[in-house]
């Protein structure tokens, strides 16, 4: 295992800071703490900042900043990180979610391969706050972790063409809603009525890499006061 942090180059006017080589909620902490102070630093020349599971990508403008200055840069900021910013957390969320067959498909076949009752799956998959890694697949998609070791659950083996906006899902051992529709192999067991993504919000993602997420069961009389769509997963 290569020694961690490091800075790899990440071509033209990017560099790509590693924090460690495993995921952990700890490390997330260290990437949103990072996140911050490179905010603060490249002030107006910073382009973007891409956050994940154990890395930061740093975008800069290049007419502001030639790649060694950025470099040095962040050198400065990695040395100034302390472990104890490893415990930063991003906001607390509330997904509520109608957890039905119509809407999602897989929730009877994953209950009963994993020896469940409906009652207990909704109970573990609600009973754990869950961190966002990152953002990614498609705008507003978060990849949310870690799951309870007993709703793991392999990705289907042919993806669906189309998956309804709002679908909440599981895969191994990360959970997601899928924002607009679109094609996906995760194991539907539900519906959110939260829009995840609009552009013309100041924050188009409603979700954020370190948020905490609850999952909160609804009913489907508040699944629609909610303004959920209640349209059944179209089979593909």
């Amino acid at each position: 295992m290569s020694a961690c942090p490091r800075i790899e180059n990440a071509g033209i006017s990017a560099w790509l800071i590693r924090l460690s080589d495993r995921i952990d909620e700890q490390n997330l902490g260290l990437v949103i703490a990072l996140s911050r102070k490179c905010e603060e630093a490249f002030g107006s020349a910073l382009v973007d900042l891409v956050p994940s599971y154990t890395t930061l990508l740093v975008h800069y403008n290049s007419r502001s900043l030639g790649p060694e200055q950025a470099r040095l840069k962040l050198q400065g900021l990695l040395a100034g990180l302390s472990s104890e910013e490893a415990g930063i957390e991003g906001a607390m969320r509330e997904l509520p979610v109608w957890y039905e067959p119509t809407v999602g498909p897989d929730l009877l076949r994953v209950a009963s391969e994993r020896s469940l009752s409906v009652e207990q799956l909704i109970e573990l998959h609600t009973g754990t706050v869950y961190r966002v890694f990152a953002l990614g697949f498609a705008p507003g998609f978060a990849f949310m972790g870690s799951l309870d070791a007993r709703l793991e659950s392999p990705r289907l083996s042919t993806p669906r063409k189309k998956v309804s906006a709002g679908s909440v899902a599981i895969a191994g051992l990360q959970t997601a809603a899928y924002p607009a529709q679109s094609p996906g192999g995760w194991n539907l067991l539900g519906r959110t009525p939260v829009i995840l993504f609009d552009r013309f919000r100041d924050q188009m993602s409603y979700l954020q890499t370190g948020d905490r997420v609850q999952m909160v069961p609804v009913t489907r009389q508040e699944f629609l006061r909610l303004g959920g769509d209640p349209t059944p997963q179209e089979e593909s």
